[in-house]
């Protein structure tokens, strides 16, 4: 029986909730712009994305990987066990059932997350171990495609039934903020992977940062951040540039330690580590989640 309950707890422990404060951006860059919103749409996709798909996400992906080592958010993880799996098919079922409570549209682009994330994880399939398919699945659905279904999501109801909204309107209305969203996943996505080369050759999994290496990890998410400030700008200049204005200003600290941990690692590649990348996730999640907070209240 004790045995029965610390599995359940190290399942619920692999969920990393705090995990996805580090995904929040996109949900509150889609809040803070959005033309309307229905406020239980929006309280409900919130609580889908970061309470439920993403959890179920990471101890899926858990389960499959076995994960030992350091992994986002969990500096040394219990070991895997099947209640993972349980736990993960009962938060993506219930992420579905309360997505068709707004609307089928919706249903279907968590239906597709979902699928995805999976595709990504599961053994027989797992698209996590080619680097350049792992990656774009990473840079489409956390980036553009959630920033899509957040802004479904905030729509009153009765609009998405009545089909008074048409859902790819706003695919055209926000393509250069979605592009932002997906170029700054891109960003962060291969830093996350800087500290795993020899856990993930270990399991057979070829990353992104391992291609690039430890240097050209640094070189490649410099350039994807510099991209996604280009398409912030080319969104911003449209709608409200001195958002644009204060946004440069507060990506200062974020750019500050990009820099200061990209020339420890060019010194000594001992410091892409667990610790520093989860300082640079965190400073850079916390920073954008405030701005974008702001952008909401504004």
């Amino acid at each position: 029986m004790a045995s029965n309950k610390q599995e359940w707890l190290d399942a619920f422990k692999h969920l990393r909730l705090h995990f996805s404060l580090l995904l929040m951006p996109v949900y509150l860059f889609a809040l803070s712009q959005t033309p309307y919103v229905d406020i239980a749409g929006a309280g409900i996709s919130f609580f889908i994305l970061h309470l439920l798909i993403y959890p179920a996400s990471n101890a899926f992906n858990s389960y499959y990987d076995t994960d030992l080592g350091s992994v986002g958010g969990l500096e040394n993880p219990p070991p895997s066990n099947p209640k993972m799996l349980w736990l993960a098919n009962i938060l993506d079922s219930s992420a579905l059932l309360l997505a068709f409570s707004i609307s089928y549209y919706l249903m279907l682009l968590v239906g597709a997350y979902v699928l995805a994330s999976r595709l990504y994880s599961y053994r027989n399939i797992r698209l996590k171990q080619f680097a350049i398919i792992g990656f774009l699945v990473i840079f489409i659905f956390q980036g553009f495609f959630t920033f899509h279904l957040s802004m479904i999501s905030f729509q009153p109801t009765f609009e998405l039934l009545n089909k008074r909204i048409d859902p790819f309107v706003f695919v055209d209305l926000f393509l250069y903020a979605g592009l932002a969203c997906s170029f700054q996943i891109g960003a962060i996505y291969p830093l996350t992977q800087i500290y795993q080369h020899e856990s993930d050759l270990a399991d057979g999994v070829t990353t992104l940062s391992y291609k690039l290496g430890y240097r050209g990890t640094f070189i490649f998410a410099g350039i994807m951040f510099g991209i996604a400030t280009l398409f912030y700008y080319l969104y911003f200049k449209e709608t409200d540039i001195n958002s644009f204005y204060l946004f440069t200003v507060v990506q200062i600290p974020i750019i500050g330690y990009f820099v200061y941990w990209a020339r420890k690692v060019w010194q000594d590649t001992k410091y892409a580590d667990y610790k520093h990348t989860m300082y640079m996730n965190v400073i850079a999640a916390v920073i954008l989640n405030l701005f974008f907070l702001y952008l909401v209240v504004k």
